[in-house]
């Protein structure tokens, strides 16, 4: 039986992790690992006080089990620990060598934060919560004051007690750790799924190259608009700040103007009614200033490294319904798009910092900088961009799972599934820049709304309210896309069926017609994936919810971050299966194309970016992403692409 060791590391660097991600944070040239807790199987949890001379003798038993591939290395968000060890001790850790107590947790529908998987699970040994006082006080650099000397930096003999406190704390996030291993490990992570963690490790070691250039200048551009506008702005309200909320709404009560509050919508509308010129513009100042352009360029010069590349872009199983990947540091799971013409011309107009020419060309400087945020990723000289993602990949699965034929026949044809959509649905022929061509948007916003069982609001959350569309006829397009497409509902109500009759009846697996599986356990309700990946909804039951019994489980709720007793029911288990199995044709598509020798740079929801030696072909990579998969036969996935210099939308 391997031997396994537990580890933890708390550490110090005067960057700031929070903006410049563990990468950089453990460039800094005085980070140092302070302690290293660490437990050999079920042995006691000891602490290497890496500051005391004595205990760093015993550090060669500990590197000798990093290096021994034979040990299984666990530790909690594994990606900092090997990361610390490579630049403090001078070798590398192969991800496959450990086991991540943090995926087990989200691959068990846990919270991913040590903390707040503990407090899920009950268990008796928790985190201490004084560990971020003491982190703040050991980790980080301090304020010189005269009360301190004037120092930068804690250090143990400045508090004794603290560091004895932190020691134990360091030891407690072991034992926390080892706790949720043995708790969490009877559902191990899948061997694909191995392969594509490691797999997601190393893409975010690689990371990708920044127009540093580009985004320097597009954030003194940006500064040079606001300060230039808010000039303006003062000058047309005579206000100390008309930038504040409260004085702003002031200002416009002297002009007759009334509003609760000043959000885009509110602005959009006033401007629309408003008659005298000098409200107008202010209010269209307002508009312009409110527009945030630059966070994602501030994240990406604080976060990039020496040679300019961002590393640790992506969080594996980051959305725990799906384990989908999540985005960090520069969030590339919200990227605005670009649609602006001669979007070259326009990045060197603004890595010229030319704002004149910007705003003679542009009505908004804002959303011109918007635009051009994914154009800051770039591909290192003698190499390119191949872009490539899946077609329509939702739509797809669902027609895949629920068995709907014509929709099938769509996708084998090379069809338009919005153009078919509609066609379905209004019973005539529907055509891209054709016939009835104007039918194809409420098709499209269809697809997107109706799918999981969505009704008019779904609707309007689509923008439908926004195309003209009155309640009758959007509950029209509801009534007429069910119809179309019956197998779909079918499916929402097969899926929440296997789903209460696999809680009402534990130990017994239920079958849906699709081949998805759910069968409940003492912890919560699993459900089987083609795959062979399981998502758990942790302490599933069914209980009165409005009227109707529900399917009740507890999850971490995405806003709040709060550990609560959650709903859902046949159309959202749909869509939680349709996203996590599209999730895991990406996967295999990504493992695939490591494996035909292609580095991927970092991917955004069903879209690869990988960096290839210049004449590489985009086709090459996207027939790998159309490769059938073995645990999906007859699922037809197609990849489109293109080549590119620099990130866009093409």
């Amino acid at each position: 039986m391997k031997r396994v060791l537990f580890l933890d590391t708390e550490t110090f660097s005067s960057e700031d992790i929070k903006k410049a991600g563990a990468f950089k944070y453990m460039s800094a040239p005085d980070f140092e690992v302070l302690l290293l807790p660490f437990a050999w199987n079920d042995d006691p949890v000891r602490v290497l006080d890496l500051t005391d001379p004595a205990d760093r003798e015993e550090l060669p038993d500990i590197i000798a089990g990093l290096q021994d591939p034979d040990t299984i290395k666990v530790a909690h968000n594994s990606a900092f620990e090997r990361a610390a060890y490579h630049r403090a001790f001078g070798f590398y850790q192969p991800p496959e060598e450990w086991v991540d107590t943090m995926i087990l947790a989200a691959y068990n529908g846990l919270p991913m934060s040590l903390e707040a998987a503990g407090d899920a699970l009950q268990l008796e040994q928790q985190k201490l919560k004084e560990g971020t006082a003491l982190i703040n006080y050991f980790c980080k650099p301090c304020k010189p004051t005269i009360a301190n000397g004037g120092r930068t930096r804690n250090l143990p003999p400045h508090a004794p007690e603290k560091w004895e406190r932190f020691k134990a704390y360091a030891a407690r996030d072991v034992e926390t750790m080892r706790l949720i291993f043995k708790k969490l490990s009877r559902y191990p992570v899948t061997a694909l799924e191995r392969q594509v963690w490691a797999l997601d490790a190393r893409i975010n070691e690689r990371g990708v190259l920044v127009d540093l250039d580009l985004a320097r200048a597009a954030i003194d551009v940006d500064d040079a608009f606001k300060t230039e506008h808010l000039e303006e702005m003062t000058q047309l309200t005579g206000l100390d700040n008309p930038n504040s909320v409260a004085q702003l709404k002031d200002w416009l009560e002297t002009v007759g103007v009334f509003c609760e509050s000043l959000n885009k919508e509110t602005v959009a509308d006033l401007r629309k009614k408003a008659t005298d010129p000098t409200t107008r513009r202010v209010l269209e100042l307002r508009s312009l200033l409110g527009k945030t352009s630059t966070k994602k360029y501030e994240a990406m010069v604080n976060a990039a490294g020496a040679d300019s590349r961002v590393r640790g872009l992506t969080q594996y199983y980051g959305a725990g319904r799906t384990g989908r990947w999540a985005g960090r540091l520069v969030q590339l799971q919200n990227l605005p798009q670009n649609h602006l013409d001669g979007i070259g011309t326009v990045r060197e107009i603004v890595r010229a910092k030319d704002l004149d020419t910007l705003e003679l060309l542009y009505d908004s400087v804002p959303d011109v900088l918007s635009q051009l945020i994914r154009t800051a990723f770039i591909a290192k000289d003698g190499h390119t961009f191949l872009v490539s993602d899946y077609a329509a990949i939702e739509a797809r699965v669902i027609a895949y799972l629920a068995g709907e034929k014509w929709r099938l026949d769509v996708f084998a044809e090379g069809g338009d599934i919005y153009c078919s959509s509609a066609s379905q649905m209004f019973k005539v022929p529907v055509v891209k820049h054709g016939v009835n061509g104007h039918l194809r948007q409420k098709g499209k916003v269809a697809e997107l709304a109706c799918g999981y069982g969505g009704g008019v609001a779904a609707l309007k959350a689509f923008g439908a309210d926004k195309m003209g569309l009155t309640e009758e006829e959007m509950q029209d397009i509801v009534t007429q896309w069910r119809a179309a497409s019956p197998t779909i509902p079918k499916l929402w109500g097969d899926v929440e069926r296997a789903a209460k009759n696999a809680l009402a009846n534990p130990g017994r697996t239920f079958t849906v017609p699709c081949g998805v599986k759910y069968r409940r356990d003492a912890d919560g309700l699993r459900c089987l994936l083609p795959s062979g990946r399981i998502l758990t909804y942790w302490g599933a039951r069914i209980e009165d919810h409005k009227g109707r019994p529900s399917v009740i489980f507890m999850g971490q709720n995405q806003t709040t971050r709060k550990w609560e007793r959650t709903e859902t029911w046949g159309g959202k288990l749909v869509e939680n299966i349709v996203q996590a199995v599209a999730r895991d044709c990406l996967a295999v598509a990504m493992v695939r194309l490591e494996a035909a020798g292609y580095n991927i740079v970092f991917h955004v929801h069903d879209e690869v970016v990988i960096e290839a030696p210049d004449g590489s072909r985009w086709q090459d990579a996207a027939a790998i992403m159309g490769q059938p998969i073995d645990w999906a036969p007859g699922l037809l996935l197609r990849g489109d692409g293109y080549e590119t210099k620099f990130y866009m939308k093409d």
